[in-house]
């Protein structure tokens, strides 16, 4: 199955692509290279996900290239579950972290990004980026609602990982 947007990476570095809603989001998780090597096994265990409240379905343990997983937002009978795969891994002693895009079934289109990073005096950041668009006419239509859950997931992603 292929993810159903073309600019795949677009979040890893650069500019986001044009034609949809724009998340960015950084800020200061600590310092120390124990804060960092914490943080980034948390990433790879799917933490910022689980630390939001959403459920995680993965076909692995630790997020990998080429990892499908399913994150399902809601409770019960009305949870949504919606499927990614990771498209980029960065593994280097200061920058830890991965990209992942939507696949057929999602509700949007796009990608978004997790990447930890270490700056030059040892403080250590956390980034989430993402670009998506509604995939279906309902999110569509409710796309005000759309955004602010957006906007209230990636603030739950930063404050999971705050709680390192």
């Amino acid at each position: 199955m292929n993810v159903t947007y073309p600019e795949v990476g677009a979040t890893r570095e650069g500019p986001l692509p044009d034609g949809y809603q724009h998340t960015t989001r950084r800020v200061r998780l600590g310092s120390g290279a124990e804060l960092f090597r914490a943080a980034a096994d948390a990433l790879a265990r799917w933490q910022p996900e689980r630390g939001a409240g959403l459920r995680v379905r993965s076909s692995a343990e630790r997020a990998a290239l080429g990892v499908e997983f399913s994150a399902g937002i809601g409770v019960g009978a009305l949870r949504m579950w919606v499927p990614c795969r990771i498209v980029w891994v960065v593994d280097e002693p200061d920058r830890y972290g991965f990209g992942f895009g939507t696949l057929p079934g999602h509700v949007e289109t796009g990608e978004e990004s997790f990447l930890l990073s270490t700056d030059e005096t040892g403080d250590v950041w956390f980034e989430v980026r993402a670009f998506s668009r509604p995939a279906k006419w309902w999110v569509r239509l409710g796309s005000p609602v759309a955004r602010l859950v957006q906007h209230r997931v990636t603030d739950r992603y930063v404050n999971a990982m705050r709680r390192l």
